[in-house]
């Protein structure tokens, strides 16, 4: 999560790289097992004003090892560490203004963050800031940098003397064991999500917590919400500061949630732990599918817990392979009969990709409407309108169809979402546009197509994410396309696909009748309805 930036730690590349950023000139090198940086003025200065000395600085910090790295510089106010404007994308592994991966308005103007008082809340083990607001510097100290043993098992002083005074040959009993530290599997399900919970949740963190000052006082064991509430969006028994708060700033709720009150935005599963229905039996925990020490690293899912096991040790009637395919209707071994494709999709928003949603629920057209969220059906069905969708959750669950527009039962509801969503829902779509599943159910040919008006988007992640997935088919990649750059200089990167995908790609049977190359009008008159129609306003996901 947080380390110091080692050579073993550091993934990006440093020697002979030169980066320009708002007028500022950043040279990066190596310097035996240290990183650092020279900031000098890259722009001409005003008639009549001195030209800044260059300045140097060494990295303090290096955040992040699975999807992108951000790093830190000291600010020179104490031990505090301010974001580098740049973030090291690791597929790519390319340099990228960090401000281009994150969903922001496109004008958005990117402020450096300050490691002490953000991100050590939930990338380091036991933070204190120790702000002196006075002065203006910090004296931030942690128990350990990243996520360590303590963060879930509590302060170990006691356990680590009680264990090095005991005798080698007489290991203790559980009961021992439980006074001297924390282990969350031995605890109820609510005591144990909250351990996971303290960083995994949107949370209120009160006047009155002082956590700049001397750091939480929340322990593994205690009651999370005796010292940091869960904020729920649907709740109405607000704490009255966090009501005052929210009533000022009317849009934070947006920020973090879809309308209906599930999170849209990663880093928040457990919030959508308690909204679930699974939960409200006092079961449910986030160890009860995922493990720390018994996984693979990237998602942490046990190894008993990649399939229906981790929902049937709860749901024991679909061990059954019979009764299982009487409810998902879809065939062994296919990613439809799978119960979290369908009752945990990708809904949500988070480090260029899409994530699965942990509030469990059902898919409902009707829901979604109200929402805007994408249809867990469409997700996998991309080929398929919403009334398609619509009629078979009728005929299977018995579902109410509502009403629909004419786009939404005539248009692939992908298409339609990726084309006249809002920002948020175009990323989504984008990410599922390269999601093997989806392209197994729904077919390839047509995807560059759908793909294709996404990579001149306003919103720079937008055209990252469609980048990704539009690279499984390079032929039709525009040569030299750098998302980074400003929409003037893309304009015609979508032209350019579209060109290659009609003069090279034949129909199929099963492709959605507005995209035939032979015939383009279609295409052309939808994508124009549908842009007109786009959801324009500005978005900021709080990741």
């Amino acid at each position: 999560m947080t380390q110091l930036p080692t050579p073993e730690a550091v993934q990006a590349s440093f020697n002979g790289v030169v980066l320009t950023n708002d007028g500022t000139r950043f040279i990066l090198k190596q310097d035996g097992r240290r990183f650092k940086v020279r900031l000098e003025r890259a722009d001409p200065m005003p008639p009549g004003q001195a030209i800044p000395e260059p300045v140097e600085a060494e990295l303090g910090l290096v955040t992040g090892s699975h999807h992108m790295q951000v790093f830190w510089i000291p600010s020179g106010q104490g031990n505090a560490q301010v974001g580098f404007p740049f973030t090291w994308l690791i597929p790519e592994k390319r340099w990228v203004p960090r401000n281009s991966t994150f969903i922001r308005p496109p004008d958005f103007v990117h402020r450096p963050e300050m490691w002490n008082v953000i991100c050590s809340r939930c990338h380091s083990t036991g933070p204190e800031p120790r702000m002196d607001s006075v002065a203006r510097r910090l004296d931030t100290r942690v128990a350990e940098l990243g996520i360590s043993c303590e963060a879930c098992h509590g302060p170990a002083e006691r356990h680590v003397i009680a264990r090095k005074a005991a005798p080698k040959d007489s290991p203790p009993s559980a009961e021992i064991l439980a006074n001297e530290i924390v282990q969350p599997a031995k605890l109820d399900a609510k005591h144990s999500a909250q351990v996971c919970g303290f960083c995994h949740s949107m949370k209120w963190i009160p006047n009155t917590e002082r956590w700049v000052d001397h750091g939480f006082s929340f322990r593994p064991g205690d009651d999370l919400e005796a010292t940091t509430p869960i904020i729920r969006a649907t709740a109405t028994n607000r704490p009255p500061t966090l009501a005052e708060f929210l009533n000022r700033n009317p849009d934070t709720l947006n920020d973090f949630f879809w309308s209906d009150g599930m999170m849209r935005v990663s880093g928040r599963e457990y919030n959508g732990l308690l909204e679930s229905a699974c939960n409200n039996g006092g079961k449910l925990s986030c160890i009860s599918c995922h493990s720390l020490h018994d996984s693979d690293p990237d998602d942490q899912l046990a190894r008993n817990r990649t399939d229906h096991r981790a929902c049937t040790q709860c749901h024991e009637q679909y061990r059954e392979e019979a009764f299982v395919l009487k409810h998902t209707h879809h065939q062994a071994g296919s990613s439809g009969n799978d119960c979290y494709n369908c009752h945990m999709p990708h809904t949500t928003y988070g480090v260029l990709k899409a994530i699965r949603s942990h509030q469990i629920t059902s898919p409902k057209v009707a829901s979604d409407l109200a929402t805007g969220r994408p249809n867990a059906c469409n997700l996998c069905h991309l080929d398929r309108s919403l009334e398609w969708t619509s009629l078979k959750l009728s005929e299977w669950f018995g579902q109410r169809p509502p009403t629909l527009t004419a786009d939404q039962k005539t248009v692939p509801e992908s298409v339609r979402l990726a084309w006249a969503g809002d920002a948020g829902q175009r990323v989504l779509i984008a990410w599922h546009f390269g999601w093997k599943p989806a392209l197994e159910t729904s077919g390839t040919y047509w995807i560059p197509a759908a793909l294709a008006p996404l990579l001149t988007d306003e919103y720079a992640a937008i055209r990252c994410v469609t980048g990704r997935s539009l690279q499984a088919w390079p032929e039709f990649y525009p040569t030299g396309y750098d998302y980074t750059q400003p929409i003037r200089d893309l304009e015609t990167a979508s032209s350019k696909t579209l060109m290659l995908w009609r003069t090279q790609s034949p129909p199929t049977a099963s492709s959605p009748n507005l995209f035939n190359p032979q015939d383009p009008s279609a295409y052309e008159t939808t994508w124009i309805r549908l842009k007109s129609a786009r959801d324009n306003r500005l978005m900021r996901l709080r990741e």
